[in-house]
């Protein structure tokens, strides 16, 4: 049964439609009369990109290396080319068949291609479908720096097929997981709550559900991350460092950024919830790194504001709140 979630931003809005065997029926939301690029990497099965291709009118495939490697300029105009040699007009349609980075790469191909044309986003990772591919926030990194330029793009729509996730190895669903214990850290403790039962992945269709309509929420009050939707950065700051520091593939995602939560996290009953939780899905608690070089990181952070810095913290399981801090205090956490 399709379950559909609407995020709600007026002439923005889009649906997010849930559904095992979707990626059988992309088809009837492409407007088969337009051109459609499917940018996708390595990592992906080619039976997937082959199956949504098959249902495009006129379609083509791009296929990138896998990994942070794939948001670089180098790979960005890869992209550009390949849609001005195929004569792609701001009527066309790229559609995002992948994770997290696919859809932040070709998110931002779309918010710069001709000064904008639409994207569909298809997540293909745990990662992916509980938290990147909605929001709107799409991004390249530069010299190193997460992130560091991008633009908030909206997609048409965004279609997850829970059915995909069986291909991926169990790191990378653990990877995606971290984001959703993040979700229900910050905002839900019903969510958090299901990580405490033996197998998370038994209640994946849940998790998805309530991540996304966690952070929809957050999203329709604060789309341009001014306010309260900076609460979605538990753990990143330090686990963009980190990150940074490991030179964005030693190290997933979704495990800097619980190494980052546990970092902001000083309440003891807390940490002694989590402990099991990180264990079950083979999550870090610490990690070797130079304190300095990862500090220095966090400086080129966008986040940083004229020397101070605001941190996301917890007044219990379910609750977070913003701290601004002067920068040289993080070290503190670190």
């Amino acid at each position: 049964m399709m379950k559909k979630i609407t995020v709600n931003l007026k002439d923005k809005s889009y649906p997010i439609l849930i559904q095992r065997g979707l990626l059988n029926q992309v088809g009837q939301y492409l407007e088969g009369h337009r051109k459609v690029m499917i940018v996708t990497d390595e990592g992906v099965p080619e039976e997937y990109a082959q199956r949504v291709l098959a249902q495009c009118g006129q379609g083509y495939v791009e296929r990138v290396i896998q990994g942070e490697g794939a948001k670089s300029m180098e790979v960005y105009q890869q992209i550009l080319r390949r849609m001005l040699k195929e004569r792609f007009s701001r009527k066309d349609l790229i559609v995002a068949l992948g994770g997290g980075v696919i859809g932040d790469l070709s998110g931002f191909v779309a918010a710069t291609y001709m000064r904008g044309i639409e994207f569909i986003n298809i997540p293909t990772t745990t990662l992916s479908q509980i938290d990147s591919s909605i929001g709107g926030k799409v991004a390249i990194n530069l010299d190193g720096i997460k992130n560091c330029v991008g633009a908030f793009w909206q997609p048409k729509m965004v279609l997850i097929d829970p059915d995909v996730l069986a291909t991926l190895p169990q790191r990378h669903i653990n990877n995606g997981l971290a984001e959703a214990l993040k979700a229900g850290l910050i905002r839900d403790e019903s969510l958090f709550e299901l990580f405490e039962t033996d197998d998370p992945m038994e209640h994946i269709e849940k998790i998805l559900y309530k991540s996304l309509m966690m952070k929809k929420k957050v999203v329709e009050i604060d789309e341009r991350e001014i306010g309260v939707r900076r609460i979605l950065n538990f753990g990143h700051t330090i686990g963009h460092g980190i990150e940074s520091y490991y030179h964005l593939h030693d190290v997933y995602h979704g495990e800097a950024v619980a190494l980052g939560m546990m970092k902001m996290i000083k309440d003891e009953t807390i940490r002694e919830r989590l402990h099991p939780i990180y264990q079950r899905l083979n999550l870090k608690e610490d990690i070797d790194y130079d304190r300095q070089q990862v500090y220095d990181f966090i400086t080129k952070d966008k986040k940083i504001d004229g020397g101070t810095l605001t941190i996301v913290l917890l007044r219990k399981i379910g609750e977070a709140y913003l701290k601004d801090i002067p920068t040289e205090k993080i070290k503190e956490y670190l």
